[in-house]
């Protein structure tokens, strides 16, 4: 049996320029990223490559009509080497170029046709959050069912993760809180997970360590000290990147993706809804089992009771950016069993990966209680 894998070679630089001169980015490279970056980071270096902005393909998070979409432009060029630059959305949609032949998104995303990858991939993370870089799972909503499906196979690894901690000084706060929660809940998740082992719980736990600290750092000096913690945050994520590609992620993931494909609430700031009611519910249903273990752990960073471990949680996210209500995106009452049920029916994958496998019902519950 597997218990754990790391693909991705990992490299760290000081600046964009450094990564363009050691890796000689130009001519036959297919460069894609968010615009804002290039144009700060990469554009007065006067790189040679094939370069596509995310934002020409749509807004928002990925959809199987935007990847089609690059998918037409790419196999266009003649290029092997594929250089994504930009958040979790970029990078998701940069993986599906590395794969053989002519299929279209939903194929790929459905798994109606086999994989194969034969081209490489460089990731160049530029949040906080998605962790992408080192994982094998692509997310996209597919537009026919208002839902996102995440696409998990090892032919999606990218080969290698550079780590430019200059790229995430110019993301607003708010990016940041967001993508940093959604890191520690890539943490949180894949450390219950059925699938965790020691090796990713080391991960899991690190990377908790981490966002905490930052957090907690940033509530006492302010939103601007978190450009002094910009390298610890982008490790943060990478480790819990490591963890989750391992172990999964679960209920929290699974339940946001009907808000973010109905709604376009972002990744990071839909999982966010979830976490806390999530876990909370976990305690309920199976306090016996691994969350023991993960409330001692989490008091002691904390600084709370074991008990008081979820609100204390709230309480420290809040004070970095406040929770909405799920009415405050749109959504109607009547939606949260609609949701449910399309979350049990289209997200198994997720759901058995998680802490307690909940039902349809279970799902409401929440869905209304944070409503």
């Amino acid at each position: 049996m597997r218990v754990f894998q790391q693909k991705t070679a990992v490299q760290r630089f000081a600046s964009a320029e450094e990564f363009a001169r050691q890796y000689d980015l130009g001519e036959g490279d297919f460069i894609l990223a968010s615009r804002s970056i290039y144009e700060r980071y990469f554009e007065p270096l006067g790189l040679k490559a094939h370069v596509a902005y995310k934002s020409s393909y749509g807004s928002g998070e990925p959809t199987d009509i935007m990847i089609d979409g690059l998918l037409a432009d790419f196999r266009r060029t003649d290029c092997e080497r594929i250089i994504a630059i930009g958040g979790g959305a970029v990078i998701d949609m940069a993986k599906i170029l590395v794969l053989a032949g002519e299929h279209s998104t939903q194929q790929i995303f459905q798994r109606e046709v086999p994989l194969k990858k034969e081209r490489t991939l460089i990731a160049v993370p530029t949040t906080c959050g998605a962790g992408s870089e080192v994982s094998n799972v692509s997310i996209a909503e597919m537009t026919g069912i208002h839902s996102k499906l995440g696409l998990a196979a090892d032919e999606i690894y990218a080969d290698e993760a550079v780590l430019i901690p200059e790229l995430l000084s110019c993301l607003p706060y708010d990016f940041f809180a967001t993508s940093a929660i959604d890191a520690f809940i890539h943490g949180i998740e894949s450390y219950v997970s059925p699938r965790a082992n020691l090796y990713t719980e080391m991960f899991s736990m690190k990377a908790m360590e981490m966002i905490i600290g930052g957090f907690r750092q940033i509530i006492e000096n302010g939103a601007d000290f978190r450009t002094e913690l910009l390298d610890d945050f982008l490790t943060a994520s990478n480790l819990a990147g490591i963890a989750f590609g391992n172990a999964g992620t679960g209920t929290v993931h699974a339940m946001s993706y009907p808000l973010s494909g109905v709604y376009h609430v972002t990744h990071g700031e839909a999982n966010y809804q979830f976490l806390t009611a999530v876990f909370a519910a976990y305690q309920r249903m199976k306090p016996e089992g691994k969350i023991r273990k993960l409330n001692r752990f989490l008091s002691g960073l904390l600084g709370c009771g074991e008990a008081d471990v979820y609100g204390s949680l709230e309480h420290v996210l809040n004070r970095i950016i406040p929770r909405k209500r799920l009415r405050e995106y749109g959504m109607k009452e009547e939606e949260t069993q609609i949701f449910a049920a399309r979350v049990e029916a289209s997200q198994q994958r997720l759901l058995n990966q998680s802490y307690v496998k909940m039902t349809a019902d279970q799902m409401a519950a929440i869905y209304r209680e944070l409503y």
